[in-house]
């Protein structure tokens, strides 16, 4: 089954194992793929989806992602899917201000978390390839480009203090070169914040039979564990300056998922406190079992690479 994955994309090995074989997620739960291989790279340790599954680039041009999804593709439909986990992306970012500076969000949507720190900063980037965003985005001040390869002809090169990508790496075809081509964007003292699921949830070990199926999507061709993001970010030029685990959903989602074998979002049981679900958080960021990793990089100077 290894003979649909070539040299991995991050650092050129072929030494492939097979990690998950199985259905995977198409869309919205309870849509699924049969059949699909997940191999694991003997090298950078990160996982990867049989491309032949994979969508092309184009896919995310136009309003089939969304579509697939079942989400609306307006930005106010945006704002009410994403705004409320803001909160734990401005907690990534805390205690560093960004009042004065340029700020740039790749893969920014609908445009949710620059228009969380729009009123700080000194600019604010948008790069997004959904076409369908682009006017609202545009009307809110914000410069907006497809992709980061598109910014270098506006004078963007080593001018961004802060770029963000949320959910991003995991679906793009080199992650290596996703990384490699941020890199020039940054000022010298510049950072970006990388967002993506975390492989070792514990939902993976609980319950793998019902979860890793949910886990796997066919619009994901990447899943990281803390050190293959690392290995990815390392041999793109960067090193690492923080990581952080982040778990965004109570511990009514896990009994959910336990007791029904599916998933519930944010939705609370009564019978569980905030403050068993604040102990349930935290708990699993301390082991590192959350669904998110949040990872801070910083350039590697050219010399020293």
């Amino acid at each position: 089954m290894t003979d649909n994955f070539g040299p991995c994309e991050i650092c050129g090995t072929i030494d492939w194992s097979i990690t998950y074989h199985g259905g995977v997620r198409d869309g919205v739960f309870g849509s699924s793929r049969p059949n699909v291989t997940v191999g694991h790279c003997g090298d950078c340790g990160a996982d990867r989806l049989d491309e032949s599954v994979c969508p092309e680039d184009a896919f995310y041009e136009t309003e089939a992602y969304r579509k697939k999804l079942q989400e609306e593709l307006t930005t106010k439909g945006h704002y009410a899917l994403t705004d409320e986990f803001q909160i734990f992306t401005q907690q990534v970012i805390w205690p560093e201000s960004l009042r004065g500076k340029t700020v740039m969000d790749i893969g920014c949507a609908g445009g949710t978390f620059l228009d969380h720190v729009s009123g700080l900063a000194k600019a604010c980037v948008a790069v997004e390839p959904c076409s369908v965003y682009h006017d609202s985005l545009r009307g809110r001040g914000y410069q907006v480009f497809p992709y980061t390869t598109d910014t270098a002809e506006a004078g963007l090169v080593g001018q961004v203090d802060l770029a963000m990508s949320t959910k991003v790496i995991e679906h793009v075809r080199n992650p290596r070169v996703f990384l490699e081509e941020i890199r020039p964007l940054l000022a010298a003292d510049g950072k970006l914040i990388i967002n993506t699921p975390n492989r070792d949830d514990i939902l993976m070990e609980l319950l793998p039979a019902d979860f890793r199926p949910f886990f796997y999507r066919a619009v994901h061709r990447w899943y990281f564990d803390a050190t293959s993001l690392a290995e990815c970010a390392r041999k793109a030029g960067f090193e690492v300056l923080e990581t952080r685990y982040v778990h965004r959903y109570g511990m009514a989602n896990a009994l959910a998922w336990l007791r029904d074998h599916r998933p519930t979002g944010r939705r609370r049981i009564e019978a569980i406190s905030p403050l068993a679900d604040e102990m349930w958080c935290s708990y699993l960021e301390q082991v590192g079992k959350t669904e998110s990793i949040y990872m801070t990089l910083r350039p590697i100077a050219d010399e020293k690479l």
